[in-house]
């Protein structure tokens, strides 16, 4: 009795396999249109970011030594000025950064 239903089970296994997996009409090695649309959607979301943070990164800078050059002695707009210019170029190294890393993973996987 156990010895049917084990064969049943192993037949019906091997139907299915057989039907998913020699199938003419089942393509393997394609990607998923879902997973193309979401590769292209973060591949334009992560140009958007760097495009937008250049420019970010620029006025903040700019600010920063407007702000250290026009303290007039004032060294709290000068240590406010330093922290910005600095908080804004580790900002922007850490967006290329990760700019870097996920150039360097798609190039792994791709």
């Amino acid at each position: 009795m156990k010895f049917k239903l084990i064969l049943r089970i192993f037949i019906l296994l091997f139907i299915i396999l057989f039907l998913f997996i020699l199938s003419p009409n089942t393509s393997l090695g394609a990607y998923p249109k879902l997973i193309t649309t979401l590769n292209s959607a973060f591949t334009k979301i992560e140009s958007w970011i760097i495009n937008i943070s250049t420019p970010a990164a620029a006025v903040a800078v700019g600010s920063g030594i407007l702000m250290k050059k026009f303290s007039f002695g004032d060294e709290e707009k000068i240590r406010t000025g330093k922290r910005l210019i600095t908080g804004s170029l580790f900002s922007y190294a850490f967006i290329l950064c990760i700019d870097l890393i996920l150039s360097t993973i798609n190039a792994l996987l791709g």
